[in-house]
């Protein structure tokens, strides 16, 4: 029987740290069932290639044997302009909070308008560090029992993939329209202003509290990313910082 093609273009899924290959081939299955194919791994614990994978993953083949791992969740991202970081737990940011429903719809309208977005899960006993949700630009929970919230990785996956799946033919029309030749900027575009910006304050003594300083850092890169930044901006301010520490006013001394 010739199956139908996959529904593409479509979000990467991202596993920080995933524990067992028989999640990893469970995960691949749940994401085939829904015409996802990208799979990124972030320092799997067992290592990769899993037999255990591809015997979880009932010859879902396409996802396994094209899945990518990565050292660390900046260079699994790096090509990435829109990230949902899924957690169940309450995190201490200012981050905006959306179901699987409507991001299914802004995925495909971002994918449709040629982004490339992603969707970002965590280890299998506690999740997402904070470190890592810092750098997606939305939170994703899905909404339960209040009683029992508790998903397994495949079924968390499987939540978000169906809902993506499902929103197919009910994209809502682009609200914003860039010129040609301007993209909106990238985890790596995004990732080199925040250290641009973090170094150059550092030299200055802004961040020189030892014990204040993740705060500060996770506050600013929270700011950044809600701005929505094009490529173009990410350039400019980071020509405005170089420019700002060239240039040492005269001393009053």
């Amino acid at each position: 029987m010739a199956t139908e093609p996959f529904l593409k273009p479509g979000p990467a899924i991202i596993l920080v740290e995933p524990q067992l290959g028989e999640n990893i081939g469970m995960v691949a299955r749940a994401m085939l069932n829904c015409g996802l194919t990208d799979l990124r791994l972030v320092r799997p614990r067992d290592g990769w290639p899993s037999a255990e994978a591809v015997a979880t993953s009932a010859s879902a083949e396409v996802v396994i044997e094209n899945t990518r791992v990565y050292q660390k969740t900046s260079h699994a991202i790096a090509d990435i302009d829109r990230l949902y970081a899924t957690t169940a737990r309450p995190r201490d940011m200012i981050k905006r909070i959306v179901t699987p429903r409507q991001a299914a719809m802004e995925l495909v309208a971002a994918t449709r308008a040629g982004g490339r977005c992603g969707l970002l899960f965590g280890r299998e006993a506690k999740g997402l560090k904070n470190e890592d949700v810092v750098l997606a630009d939305t939170v994703l929970t899905v909404p339960l029992n209040p009683q029992f919230t508790s998903l397994n990785l495949a079924q968390a996956v499987f939540c978000v993939a169906y809902e993506w799946f499902q929103a197919q033919d009910q994209t809502p029309p682009s609200e914003i329209t860039l010129p040609k030749n301007i993209h909106p900027a990238t985890k790596r575009d995004l990732i080199g202003l925040f250290e641009h910006l973090e170094t150059a304050l550092d030299d200055s003594g802004f961040l020189q509290i030892k014990e204040k300083r993740p705060n500060m850092v996770r506050t600013l890169r929270n700011m950044w990313q809600r701005a929505g930044l094009t490529d173009q901006e990410t350039r400019t301010l980071r020509g405005v910082i170089k420019s700002l520490v060239r240039y040492r006013p005269p001393s009053d001394d």
